[in-house]
């Protein structure tokens, strides 16, 4: 399949990672959709950026941390793993905080995801054939 033929996707993450099934589930959708051979993109913004941080303890929280599964989507070919600029800096977060999810084939380089403004995010969404909110 050709790449202007692929369907595009987005994921919006709104939902902080704990205290609801949102977050988990969406990941799931997002690894199941990445076999469909779709041109995913996901978005973490607002609440969603605590999911992007690393060394999450939820022992506690009797859950189960999904910080493993995140650093997978770049197995699953889904690189365009981007974060909200004015939401990380609004949370007190940095690019520092954010989890690796995946690793460069020819560097082997850790892979993060992207800052980006709000501005390009717009730009990103008027591309795309669905969006789906998490």
């Amino acid at each position: 399949m050709s790449e202007e033929s692929k369907k595009k996707i987005m994921f919006t993450v709104r939902k902080p990672p704990h205290g609801s099934i949102y977050v988990y589930e969406g990941l799931e959708v997002k690894l199941i959709m990445a076999a469909y051979d779709a041109d995913i993109s996901v978005v973490f913004m607002d609440d969603g950026v605590y999911a992007l941080k690393a060394g999450q303890d939820t022992k506690e929280l009797g859950i189960k941390g999904f910080e493993a599964t995140y650093g997978v989507l770049v197995d699953y070919e889904i690189q365009k793993v981007f974060v909200d600029r004015q939401s990380m800096e609004a949370r007190g977060l940095t690019e520092e905080d954010l989890l690796v999810i995946g690793e460069d084939e020819d560097t082997e380089e850790p892979i993060r995801p992207k800052m980006v403004d709000a501005s390009e995010i717009a730009s990103m969404m008027a591309e795309q054939h669905n969006i789906l909110s998490f």
